[in-house]
């Protein structure tokens, strides 16, 4: 439901949870979602009204289904400070560590040029992370976003 607005968080460096890391099929998923906010001191993002309302104080309603509005409203709470940090990796939310000469030499699909630029690492995921073209596309469309 939110899948977009979760990596664009962790990109924000935002510790953040997805209800698709959960297994498949539950049936009190919702249920356990809340569960998890309140036990995790979590705000809950939902698109499903019904669940924002059970979430009470701990869910926010998410209006928009485009990106920057949702990221306008989630900054307009004052939920985050929507700027890119690539401290998380937006697949699995691990936090990154700086990685080796190895791991940006082996990762075939990192720039050719590295000069300049600082590379993260997810030991989990085994992906490499810096900021470049991307990066800096996500960034540019938050500040026009944001600006206006």
């Amino acid at each position: 439901m939110l899948g977009t607005l979760t990596r664009y968080l962790r990109f924000m460096g935002y510790d953040t949870m997805s209800a698709n890391s959960l297994a498949p099929g539950r049936t009190r998923e919702d249920t356990l979602l809340l569960e998890i906010a309140a036990q995790d001191n979590r705000v809950l993002l939902t698109r499903d009204r019904e669940l924002a309302r059970r979430g009470g104080a701990q869910a926010v309603y998410i209006a928009s289904e485009e990106i920057m509005d949702q990221i306008r409203q989630v900054a307009a709470l004052g939920l985050i400070e929507p700027r890119i940090r690539m401290s998380r990796c937006s697949i699995c939310n691990t936090r990154l560590r700086p990685a080796t000469a190895r791991e940006v030499r082996e990762a075939h699909y990192a720039p050719r040029s590295d000069r300049g630029r600082e590379f993260s690492w997810c030991p989990v995921c085994r992906k490499l992370y810096w900021m470049g073209s991307h990066g800096d596309r996500i960034e540019e469309r938050l500040k026009e976003s944001l600006s206006s």
